[in-house]
């Protein structure tokens, strides 16, 4: 859309009917056009139509490209090095220090480059707990993600509220400021740059939804340790009963998919907090992988991608029918959509439950040695938790293959830790043991031989165990001793064959499988050694681990 030609937009005269009166001067925000203050999503379709950021599909799914960039940009991600925060950062390959200078020169750039230009703001809350919440300020140059904040996050109730609404962070979006690397000191173009002390980032060169969402969680895995919140990487449900469980795990391990189960409600899909008042969800939304999702298997997913409210990121679409093909990759294999939680069917609208009774660590195992599901003690918890052992699966990140890339993301969630991981190990351990929380590792990643040889554990397998972990059935069954981790696995589960729960049984040569096996314990042992050469980690932990034979 060309800044310099007025063309008339269908909310002018009710932009600033909801604004706060902590204005946007308080951000450096001057000279501006037009700002458009918490429109509902309705107009933001609108508003985003007349400037031709995406289209409509088949029943209203709102379908953008999000340009060069369809996944997060993690190198370009950046942290203040300044002296309030700097000792107690995890300072590393994921918080990559930023001088205060060089971030004082490039937030004066973009807010020249904004002027002149009209601009969307959302006032959200992160964080259902009240006792936990943080008031937080959008503030983007494309109306489709202020759709997107107003859908991931949550609202002020009323009028009143809006007015009154004063952040504690503020995130500024301007997709089309590209940096320049000589001048402002970047890796590139692109720029995710969090300002501890001032309670602002700014995001550039990259239109990738995720960076909004995956910027305020990092601002709140900062924060909330220090108000005794253990902030997770995780889904969340509760059963009929009230039986909480959460379900940690990276991009495509199914924590989305697993946590929707319609025997269960839903508290939330990627985000949350526990506290001593129980688990609480972050956000008002859900953001799941949209490529090759089936009708059959999820079929409460599926269902949004044919609802009004729902953005979908980079799916193909006939333009002409505009029927979606989700099966369709040329843009990405991380085509995604992001939805309010309440098309959900079985959502809890509290967002808030009780503390769990079930922990779920999800792993992708791509070398396919690993058990599809196992019982781990509280020891052998925090060195899974810090160890984070999964494989990447293609399109999450740029840079990714098409096939899946071992890894090891400590807390399932490493990009997005800014203490030292054994701080949160330190809080989830501590309440488990208070709770008495089952811990389980489920593996949803391949059998029968690695990615190319094997197969991909069966959804149905995988639901069958986890709803026979989560009920208890799994209490009353034989275990056997895994040789080489040393944690538990069962050996019988119905509705699933007892052939496949010693993965060894399912791979043509049993030699083969010893020695990826013994691979994959290598490389867990040299991972978690360098995570305990850390000065902030108690020696000892290693003795949880995996041992060679």
């Amino acid at each position: 859309m060309n800044i310099l030609t007025d063309t008339p937009s269908p909310n002018q005269k009710e932009a600033s009917l909801a604004a706060s009166v902590y204005g946007l001067d308080n951000h450096g925000l001057r000279n501006l056009k037009r700002v458009y203050w918490n429109l509902p999503a309705e107009a933001l379709y609108e508003e985003a139509i007349v400037r031709g950021e995406g289209c409509i599909s088949h029943n209203g799914p709102f379908v953008v490209n999000t340009g060069k960039h369809t996944a997060r940009a993690a190198a370009d991600k950046f942290l203040v090095r300044e002296p309030s925060s700097e000792e107690w950062i995890w300072w590393g390959q994921y918080n990559r220090p930023f001088s205060p200078q060089g971030f004082n020169l490039l937030l004066a750039r973009v807010q020249a480059f904004l002027q002149a230009r009209d601009i969307f703001v959302q006032d959200c809350f992160a964080g259902a707990d009240p006792d936990y919440q943080m008031p937080v300020r959008i503030i983007t140059e494309y109306a489709w993600h202020s759709l997107f904040a107003r859908t991931m996050f949550l609202k002020p109730h009323n009028a009143d509220a809006y007015r009154r609404h004063v952040p504690e962070f503020t995130v500024i979006a301007a997709p089309s400021f590209n940096a320049s690397p000589l001048i402002d000191s970047t890796r590139t173009e692109t720029f995710i740059i969090l300002h501890p002390a001032e309670r602002l980032a700014i995001i550039g060169g990259t239109g990738y939804g995720g960076e909004i969402k995956k910027t305020i969680f990092t601002v709140l895995n900062a924060m909330l340790p220090f108000d005794g919140v253990l902030p997770m990487h995780c889904s969340a449900n509760v059963g009929p009963d009230g039986d909480t469980a959460i379900f940690f795990g990276l991009s495509g391990t199914g924590k989305t998919t697993l946590s929707a189960d319609p025997s269960r409600a839903l508290i939330g899909d990627d985000e949350h907090g526990w506290s001593d008042n129980g688990v609480f969800n972050f956000e008002d939304g859900c953001y799941a992988k949209m490529i090759r999702l089936s009708p059959t298997a999820e079929p409460q997913i599926y269902a949004c991608t044919q609802r009004f409210g729902t953005i979908l990121e980079n799916v193909v679409y006939d333009p002409r029918t505009r029927l979606l093909d989700l099966n369709d990759e040329r843009l990405t294999e991380n085509t995604r959509g992001a939805y309010p939680l309440s098309f959900i069917a079985n959502a809890l609208p509290e967002k808030r439950a009780g503390h769990p009774r079930n922990v779920v660590f999800l792993t992708c195992d791509a070398s396919g040695v690993l058990p599809p599901i196992s019982r781990l003690s509280p020891d052998q918890a925090v060195y899974h938790f810090m160890s984070g052992y999964t494989s990447k699966i293609a399109g999450t990140e740029i840079g990714l293959g098409t096939e899946p890339e071992i890894t090891f993301s400590a807390c399932f969630g490493a990009p997005f830790m800014v203490h030292h991981p054994y701080r949160y190990a330190q809080m989830l351990k501590a309440r488990i043991l208070s709770h008495s929380a089952r811990v389980w590792l489920v593996n949803t990643g391949w059998t029968g031989g690695p990615f190319g040889v094997g197969k991909r554990i069966s959804i149905q397998h995988t639901r069958a165990l986890l709803n026979a972990a989560l009920s208890g059935k799994l209490n009353d069954v034989a275990y056997r001793l895994d040789p080489v981790f040393g944690f538990e696995s069962p050996t019988s589960c119905d509705g699933v064959p007892s052939s496949i729960l010693d993965p060894a049984n399912t791979w043509p040569s049993r030699e083969e499988f010893d020695r990826k096996y013994d691979t994959l314990a290598a490389r867990f042992i040299e991972n978690f050694r360098l995570m305990a050469m850390h000065d902030d980690c108690p020696s000892g932990w290693e003795a949880f681990g995996p041992k060679r034979r």
